[in-house]
């Protein structure tokens, strides 16, 4: 995610609401994310996503089309921790405090079933991704060396709810 949003952004997009995800949302999610992100990260998001977890993500629709997503995870192994997988606001939509939105949504989620942690991740070159979760107070570790795999370091946030 390269978004970076203030809480008084989130209050100036009144008429955005975050809905729960559909697995039927996938195909506008997978078409969006490339061109979002300028770059191929369509593989880090498969199908599975949406059709075992699309009830703990959120999308932010508009006239025009898919706005804004984030795909959580409620962890079924620890229960007090949740997991934000991906998020992405459109391009045209950035700095409208909808990636503060959505989150501030799942953190309200995850509560609500006893979630103490929500935890992310991102490359260390997300300078973007990095400094948004710094803003929305999550401790930021790392790189962390081959967190991924060989020689795939990734930078850790992690926040209490």
């Amino acid at each position: 995610m390269r978004t970076i949003a203030t809480a008084s952004q989130v209050s100036e997009a009144p008429l955005h609401h975050p809905r729960t995800a559909r697995a039927s949302d996938y195909p506008a999610i997978a078409a969006a994310v490339d061109d979002w992100w300028a770059r191929p990260i369509l593989a880090g998001l498969p199908r599975l996503f949406l059709d075992h977890f699309h009830h703990t993500s959120l999308v932010i629709d508009a006239p025009g089309g898919l706005l804004a997503f984030l795909i959580g995870i409620l962890s079924p192994a620890d229960p007090r921790q949740a997991y934000v997988h991906f998020a992405g606001v459109a391009p045209q939509a950035r700095r409208q405090g909808l990636a503060e939105l959505l989150y501030t949504e799942f953190f309200t989620l995850a509560r609500a079933d006893g979630r103490t942690t929500v935890s992310a991740v991102t490359a260390p070159v997300n300078t973007g991704s990095i400094a948004f979760h710094r803003a929305m107070g999550f401790s930021v570790t790392g790189p962390l060396a081959d967190y991924n795999g060989p020689g795939r370091d990734l930078v850790r946030f992690d926040r209490a709810i």
